[in-house]
């Protein structure tokens, strides 16, 4: 089907600036609420949300292979991605034609543009999917090397397995969070190098992890796996995504099993789902992969995506430090390659399950996607506005990730995703 939506030569009749995350040519997909009324689907275009549930209602998602069920009245997307990426592309494709600058239908009926339209700020936003499963990669072999170069051996930075597979684990759904849900500071066991034995209390090194990820739509059957000519027909979009850590309870907990509590405590997400048909002028290839990839993994074409990311930390009271300037290019495994080998041993996934790209670190410091390589294992620390120095995240400091695309003719951004991180609780 073609992506009449990407056309970049489309204006719409509702108005916004060069710079917005939210052109017509991106129409992301989000859930939220406005005061007085039920959770329900929206789209975003500039500062404005459009209401897909008032849409439908009107007839006005017609023809676009939804069942008679209005899915767009409910608090997460899960139903509606389900449907596919065909369906998905078919509502994205009515929508660019109802806000195009040149279509009156809803242009020109005021009633029902009352009714669908409100500010951005007017809306409450929800987390966009329920998430059954989630997983977290580890894909950039620059983050790999500058965390192996720390803690082992630098001429040995990369474990051996790390360029045959996508080294990844399974995570806790639970505690993912959609943007402006404060964090507390975990609770959980560290060991000093120099300590007989461990202590309990508060994490003293709270970090971010700069990544995206992406989310499934259509599921594959238990023991049926998804080849990578395949994958991305099963993902719907993406999201930033800031998988919080804290590193002296990692260091002390991950032998042999993998991270658990220095993890588990709590991941942020933007609230718009960005589609990968929306990313899809933005198409990069990848780094270099030596060795070659197994044939289960070989891909054909460009699969990675020149995505713009920055980080930013506010002390409470001071104005925001930004820390770093990444790109999603850099990632050593696509997205493609990590749902293959995902699948490959038969796992199903599931409409709504989340994807965690891994840090997404670039080749030069100002790069680093994480307090632990930008302050160095915290012997360079960073100077903030207010005078303060920062070798990991303070008690009520705020984090701030945002996430652009960027040519010659449109910008498509994924908004932020921002988290304050509050004392930890009682103990």
């Amino acid at each position: 089907m073609e992506l009449q939506a990407n056309n970049p030569a489309l204006k719409s009749w509702i108005e916004y600036g060069p710079d917005t995350d939210f052109p017509i040519q991106n129409l992301p997909f989000g859930t939220g609420r406005k005061q007085g009324q039920s959770a329900r689907a929206f789209t975003a275009i500039g500062d404005f949300v459009v209401d897909l549930a008032v849409l439908f209602e009107a007839g006005m998602l017609a023809d676009c292979g939804l069942p008679a069920e209005n899915l767009f009245e409910r608090a997460t997307l899960n139903d509606f991605i389900s449907l596919g990426r065909g369906v998905g592309r078919k509502v994205r494709n009515r929508l660019s034609a109802l806000l195009s600058a040149d279509h009156a239908e809803l242009r020109d009926n005021e009633a029902l543009r009352s009714k669908a339209i409100s500010a951005m700020s007017e809306v409450e936003m929800l987390m966009p999917v329920q998430v059954g499963d989630y997983t977290d990669f580890y894909s950039s072999i620059e983050h790999a090397t500058n965390v192996g170069t720390m803690f082992r051996d630098p001429d040995n930075a990369l474990l051996p397995n790390w360029k045959w597979l996508p080294v990844g684990y399974h995570g806790r759904a639970s505690s993912i969070v959609v943007s402006g849900t404060p964090v507390h500071r975990p609770l959980g066991q560290t060991k000093a190098p120099d300590a007989a034995e461990p202590s309990f209390g508060p994490s003293q090194r709270v970090d971010f992890e700069l990544e995206m990820a992406f989310i499934t739509c259509t599921p594959n059957a238990l023991g049926q796996r998804i080849k990578p000519a395949d994958a991305e027909e099963h993902i719907f979009g993406m999201v930033l995504f800031n998988d919080w850590s804290a590193r002296d309870m990692q260091v002390w907990e991950y032998v042999p099993l993998g991270p658990f509590l220095a993890k588990n405590f709590a991941s942020s997400v933007s609230p718009w789902i960005v589609t990968l048909d929306a990313l899809e002028p933005f198409r990069v290839a990848g780094p270099e992969q030596n060795p070659a990839p197994m044939p289960y993994l070989k891909t054909e074409g460009a699969h990675n995506f020149d995505i713009h990311l920055e980080v930013g930390i506010a002390p409470q009271g001071s104005e925001e430090k930004t820390v770093c300037r990444s790109n999603f290019k850099y990632m050593y495994w696509s997205m493609a390659q990590q749902l293959a080998h995902h699948t490959v041993n038969g796992c199903n996934i599931n409409a709504g399950d989340m994807y965690g790209s891994g840090t997404i670190s670039g080749p030069t410091p100002d790069s680093y996607g994480s307090m632990l390589e930008i302050a160095w294992k915290g012997t360079k620390p960073v100077p903030m506005p207010d005078g303060s120095e920062r070798k990991f995240i303070l008690d009520n400091d705020t984090v701030i990730m945002r996430g652009y695309c960027k040519n010659d003719q449109v910008r498509i951004g994924f908004g932020e995703v921002r988290s304050q991180l509050l004392p930890a609780t009682d103990y």
